[in-house]
């Protein structure tokens, strides 16, 4: 009973006091609206952007106008016609055959090449085989030629020295026998007296005076040169005469 007496009364008593807190918190209410309009209401910071944002479009407009025009992109149909267009079948293969022809002229060339190559390899060889044997004969020569030498011509009467001038033709037969071998494989021998002397073909041992004989010319043999398909396989070493 004591509890729904104490609700009875609060329930009186609650209009009042509601109208009573509205009233006592309107001025408060009104005072915090006017505080915060004058702490957003800024009209100075407003004036304060003003200049930035002038500056910033004055520079924006500078810059564009600065900036060079930019070209138009050419129309689709335009680059199509530009473009070069595509060969024909009849056109590639004949770009082919055009490039097989002329790999083939190439090749052919190369070997036609190759052939004359190996040819003049295998003549130079088969001339030049006989080389180190030639030079190896080529102190046999001058061991014949020395030996005719050492003769003298009044020895050979054949009536007072028959075995000496029989021993002095068979030297004489040999000898010639084999200068025409070396002939006949293309080994010839040369380096006379009276012929012009020559550096390339003759080794000059020493030179000497002689009123009888033109100088410049080959005086004295001392030892003959011998050539092989007309290449000096050996110098001739010779005495020359000097001018005076």
């Amino acid at each position: 009973m004591a509890s729904r007496m104490i609700l009875r009364q609060l329930q009186r008593q609650r209009p009042t006091t509601v109208l009573a807190s509205a009233f006592s918190r309107a001025p408060t209410r009104a005072v915090a609206f006017e505080q915060a309009q004058a702490t957003t209401w800024k009209p100075a910071s407003i004036t304060s952007q003003q200049p930035w944002r002038l500056f910033s479009t004055e520079t924006e407009k500078k810059a564009e106008e600065a900036e060079p025009p930019k070209e138009e992109a050419a129309p689709e149909g335009e680059a199509e016609e530009a473009a070069a267009p595509e060969p024909t079948k009849e056109e590639q293969l004949e770009a082919q055959v055009k490039e097989l022809k002329d790999q083939l002229m190439r090749s052919l060339a190369e070997q036609e090449n190759t052939r004359k190559i190996a040819s003049r390899d295998v003549a130079s060889a088969k001339q030049f085989a006989i080389k180190s044997f030639a030079k190896s004969l080529l102190d046999v020569s001058d061991n014949l030629t020395r030996a005719l030498e050492a003769v003298p011509e009044e020895a050979r009467n054949k009536e007072e020295n028959p075995v000496l001038t029989t021993l002095y033709e068979g030297i004489e037969m040999t000898d010639k026998g084999l200068l025409k071998a070396f002939e006949m494989n293309g080994l010839v021998k040369y380096g006379k007296v009276g012929e012009a002397f020559d550096p390339n073909h003759h080794d000059a041992l020493y030179e000497y005076p002689d009123k009888e004989k033109t100088p410049g010319t080959i005086g004295q043999v001392m030892k003959p040169g011998f050539m092989l398909h007309k290449r000096v396989l050996r110098p001739a070493e010779v005495g020359v005469i000097k001018a005076e």
